[in-house]
């Protein structure tokens, strides 16, 4: 049965190049990213590995732990990784799991038959430090992910769990927020003293709170 929001995260252990871990026990307290890629040695999971290690800084100061799957083994992680750190000029600064026996995979649902028989799709899963899954995307191996748009959404994860607030269509971190309908606008107007901006009484803005 696949994941959904809410699950918690199968927790599992296994060796990566930066040695062996037991998911729950790694992730601590931390929020993290775990998410797959289709094989080693192939050029768009190239360009996000590359990408991933670029945004260290970017995952660190959102307390977020990254951790990337395939089914090739550790050697083959090992030779690939020189690739990564020379075509994007970086350095991949965190774990890569070696899920030959494709525990992993299996675990979190990251092998669809109709598109490969072997091979994970790209998954995303975001998990909260409850250990419960944030967010699950799934793309096809042909299409590199955003981890842009991956950054944004965990702004809003982090956002949206502490406040009484949604985010709104193209939302970036900074820019006004949604009350969530459950707060009355009576209340809102008390507990978001930077004040309200009534559109529809089940669509009032407010600046982001915690800006």
């Amino acid at each position: 049965m696949s994941l959904r929001l809410g699950d918690i995260a199968p927790d599992f252990e296994a060796n990566t190049t930066q040695g062996p871990i037991k998911f729950h026990e790694w992730l601590g307290d931390s929020w993290g990213l775990l998410f797959s890629h289709p094989a080693d040695f192939t050029p768009v999971c190239t360009t996000e590995l590359g990408k991933t290690a670029l945004l260290k800084g970017e995952f660190e100061k959102r307390n977020v732990k990254v951790l990337a799957v395939s089914v090739d083994d550790l050697d083959s992680h090992n030779r690939w990784i020189p690739d990564i750190n020379e075509v994007n000029d970086t350095e991949v600064n965190f774990p890569i799991i070696a899920d030959e026996g494709r525990q992993v995979a299996q675990l979190y649902d990251m092998i669809h038959p109709n598109a490969s028989e072997k091979a994970t799709v790209r998954s995303v899963f975001v998990i909260g430090p409850d250990k419960k899954i944030k967010l699950t995307l799934t793309y096809p191996a042909s299409t590199g992910r955003n981890f842009n748009e991956i950054l944004r959404v965990v702004d809003s994860l982090q956002l949206t769990a502490n406040y009484s607030v949604a985010t709104p269509a193209d939302w970036k971190d900074g820019e006004d927020v949604i009350v969530v309908p459950a707060v009355s606008t009576e209340d809102a107007q008390k507990k978001f003293t930077k004040g309200l901006n009534i559109v529809k009484p089940y669509l009032r803005y407010t600046p982001q709170p915690n800006k």
